[in-house]
């Protein structure tokens, strides 16, 4: 993971961004190829300013006619068949006393940002999970093998299912990490995914880039029971 900022949605529009981080990592940890801090923190948005939109990408204006935004309701579940994960340990992520957004404590987890959108509602809704672990690949550790055009699905828990599309997948040194794209308001429904990427460096114990997928809503539905895990292997992603 990493560190990145994005406004708090429940509060002021016009409060400084925020940042994920990843800290307190262990000497004994660093050896072992982790490390999982996001971006250094860019200047926050400007007091009293609207947060700006997320720009078009390739891909994205065939998600035009996307369904309409949802309520509210926190995600339960998340699959994407394309790169074999699912995974029901969601947990939510709010701020630390500094303002920075907390990180997983445990490598399975999917860090939903539960002060901004929720998948479904307008807006990004920003889920952060771990890239490796002392014993192996954590539950993003295959993000960065996703394509445009692939299904990312969330369940929420009012049991709607919301499918999202892939438009976008970036990689971003962590001291250039695209905050307002990846926090700024969007008009319809979309996801962002993010973990770490590029190379381990050994100096300073984290990861040179983030990974990070940007997908719109296209389809919003009531789940169809185990039908919609035919095929989708169950793994475990810490250990696989």
């Amino acid at each position: 993971m990493g560190r990145h900022t994005r406004p708090d949605r429940r509060g002021d529009s016009s409060a400084a961004a925020v940042t994920a981080a990843y800290a307190g990592i262990g000497v004994a940890l660093l050896t072992v190829g982790l490390g999982q801090t996001f971006a250094p923190p860019p200047p926050s948005f400007a007091v009293g300013a609207p947060a700006p939109e997320a720009p078009v990408r390739a891909g994205a204006s065939a998600q035009a006619e996307a369904p309409t935004a949802l309520g509210r309701s926190a995600p339960m579940s998340l699959t994407a068949p394309a790169i074999g994960l699912r995974t029901s340990h969601m947990v939510e992520l709010g701020l630390s006393h500094d303002r920075r957004l907390e990180a997983p404590e445990e490598w399975d987890a999917v860090g939903w940002y539960s002060r901004g959108a929720a998948p479904g509602q307008e807006g990004p809704a920003v889920l952060a999970g771990h890239l490796d672990s002392p014993t192996g690949p954590a539950v993003f550790h295959r993000l960065d093998g996703l394509r445009e055009q692939d299904t990312v699905s969330v369940e929420r828990a009012d049991g709607t299912v919301v499918d999202f599309a892939v438009y976008a997948v970036e990689r971003h040194a962590k001291d250039d990490f695209p905050t307002e794209e990846v926090y700024g308001d969007t008009e319809r429904p979309e996801l962002r995914l993010i973990t770490c990427g590029g190379d381990f460096d050994a100096a300073t114990g984290h990861y040179t880039d983030n990974v990070v997928v940007f997908a719109a809503l296209v389809e919003a539905a009531e789940p169809a029971g185990d039908a919609r895990d035919a095929g989708v292997p169950a793994t475990d992603p810490v250990t696989e």
